[in-house]
């Protein structure tokens, strides 16, 4: 299934549209309908469960979205959270270096800098994409960061949040002091982020306005929980970056023990990679085949990491392995640039007596691509049916009740939506056209149950119960049928590490 076709069952369905949509819509810019919410809820809360859910040190805050400008200049934002950018000299599009690069066939175009870069695009010479023509300017440095002056006299500067990271970092110290004042410690931040981008492009994947879920991890690195280190013998699908830049596009099977034993990744790491893999796996019920960690080097990664691997899914829609999620190791920078930024000493003591500045693991999740991957991964045509294969516990309706005739059945189907309602289960109650028809919706939703209201149900209240996947029918009873509605599948959070 194409992009354009996702899109349009999303706009059908109330999943999403374009922002302005009746002023012709806005570039990068998306707005959810109630579809679109609920699953981004279930997806959000999933990840929570997941990750946060691995420490009771672990905690979720909500965090204001403007930044002062003295923040974005310690972290280093300012100078460095640009994308190279050139402008056509005949159309004037202006567009991503490095895209264009990638377009030739440079694998190492993300790693080029400065002159580099420069000196590239004057061997290739790549046409504008726009007009096929050119020339093109030189490259620069574009900021993508959304400023913005505010205060009475508009003299102070602030910034959007490029990323959910920053504000975990401004609040460790308090978090620090009014907690148990142990580490590991995690801040989950689940919110809104802002990247003026040069070419928004690929729906949901390069988005001006964006939603985060990230969780920093503050540890010592010499000495954190011996539950980091019981991973498990599990093999992960990797593409390093060496066989990348040579040609390779197909993950090998990679045991984590043996890249610990061998001293390629610490066990901490391995540890957090291990549990990312079964959230997209498991949880998210994406295919083995079509994850792949994508390793980093030194010249690709940001400034600040030690260690990156992307997490990446194949999506059919939009041509090949995409970035979903990602793991960094970002050593102590972002507590050190803050401590001098601000003048305030971020170090601990730990319970053992030991004064350091903890090192952070980050957790990234993009909320909106993975909205995206469910759809391409899970969406299946089934015959003349268009299926939207969700894991039950992501769909956002998860019971759809039909009265067989709505003038005759409309009553005790309005009364069965109320009491599901009432057990915490989300409902649609579909009067119009067919039973076939409402069948239809309710699968393209990515609806599991349906439940059919007719003649019988108002002499015995019973019911017949459709299945999403196969679709067979039985007959049930009222108490039978609300667990089945309540808990229609239990997601996986068995291997939960330690609390």
């Amino acid at each position: 299934m194409n992009s354009d076709e996702i899109l349009s069952i999303f706009k059908r369905r109330g999943v999403l549209w374009p922002t302005a949509e009746i002023y012709g819509g806005a570039q990068g810019l998306y707005d959810y309908g109630p579809m679109g919410s609920a699953l981004k809820r279930r997806l959000e809360d999933a990840w929570e469960a997941w990750f946060v859910g691995l420490s009771q040190n672990y905690h979720r805050i909500d965090a204001v979205e403007m930044l002062p400008e003295a923040v974005v200049r310690a972290s280093g934002h300012l100078d460095h959270f640009a994308d190279p950018l050139v402008t056509c000299g005949n159309c004037g599009t202006v567009i991503r270096a490095d895209e264009l690069l990638e377009a030739k066939g440079q694998k190492d175009a993300e790693a080029l800098k400065g002159d580099e870069l420069a000196a590239r695009l004057e061997q290739l010479h790549p046409p504008c994409p726009r007009c096929g023509k050119g020339p093109l300017g030189p490259p620069r440095a574009f900021n993508l960061m959304f400023g913005m002056e505010f205060g009475a006299l508009g003299k102070e500067k602030a910034y959007l949040r490029p990323e959910t990271a920053q504000s975990s970092y401004l609040a460790f110290s308090r978090m620090w002091n009014i907690g148990r004042k142990k580490l590991p410690m995690g801040i989950a931040v689940i919110g809104k982020a802002f990247r003026n981008e040069i070419a928004p492009r690929q729906t949901l994947f390069r988005m001006r306005v964006f939603t985060q879920a990230e969780l920093q991890i503050f540890f010592d690195p010499e000495d954190y929980p011996s539950e980091w280190k019981a991973f498990g013998e599990i093999s992960v699908p990797i593409l390093f970056a060496e066989k990348r830049l040579a040609g390779a596009v197909r993950p090998e099977e990679v045991s984590l023990r043996e890249l610990v034993e061998k001293g390629y990744l610490p066990p901490f790491y391995a540890f957090h990679m291990a549990h990312t893999y079964r959230f997209f796996r498991d949880v998210l019920g994406y295919p083995a085949e079509r994850i792949r960690f994508l390793e980093k080097n030194e010249r690709e990664r940001a400034f600040y990491n030690r260690i990156q691997f992307d997490v990446e899914a194949e999506l059919v829609s939009l041509g090949g392995f995409k970035e979903v999620g990602a793991i960094h190791y970002r050593g102590d920078y972002d507590l050190t640039k803050h401590s001098e930024g601000s003048k305030t000493d971020l170090s601990v003591t730990t319970e053992g007596g030991k004064h350091l500045t903890p090192h952070v693991l980050e957790l990234t999740f993009g909320v909106d691509r993975n909205v995206w991957a469910l759809s391409d991964i899970h969406l299946r045509k089934d015959g003349e049916r268009l299926v939207w294969s969700l894991p039950s516990y992501l769909a956002p309706v998860t019971v759809g009740v039909l009265p067989l005739i709505p003038k005759e059945h409309g009553v005790l189907a309005q009364e069965l939506a109320d009491a599901l309602r009432s057990a915490g289960v989300s409902v649609t109650l579909d009067e119009s056209g067919s039973v076939g028809r409402r069948y239809a919706r309710l699968d393209e939703m990515g609806t599991p149950l349906a439940v059919t209201i007719d003649g019988q149900s108002k002499q015995d209240r019973t019911f017949t119960i459709r299945e999403r996947e196969t679709k067979e029918q039985r007959r049930v009873g009222e108490t039978e049928l609300l667990p089945l509605a309540t808990k229609p599948a239990v997601p996986p959070w068995g291997c939960l590490a330690f609390r």
